[in-house]
């Protein structure tokens, strides 16, 4: 398994967004609860958001994010993907 660090950047139908946004948070939960989603959530300055993924590799996480509701609502100009390598943290078990 790799971590995938992802930054969203939010597009400009805020409002848009925001109507999708329930869809998006229920899927991003779903993913958690199985330990493929490790940390989520928005910028303070509602631009974009950070999610910790932990995924096989690049091409499982393009389809996990195809998934999101954010990618069919088109809400989302960027989804920058990095492979991470978390070395310290308390929630790391590996």
């Amino acid at each position: 398994m790799a971590r995938f660090a992802v930054e969203l950047v939010f597009g400009p139908d805020r409002e848009k967004r925001l109507a999708v946004r329930p869809a998006h948070r229920e899927y991003i939960a779903s993913l958690a609860e199985k330990g493929v989603v490790l940390a989520a959530g928005p910028y303070a300055d509602d631009t974009g958001a950070l999610i910790i993924y932990d995924a096989p590799d690049e091409t499982t996480l393009k389809e996990i994010i195809s998934a999101d509701p954010y990618t069919p609502a088109n809400v989302i100009t960027k989804w920058e993907i990095r492979v991470w390598n978390a070395l310290l943290g308390s929630w790391l078990t590996d």
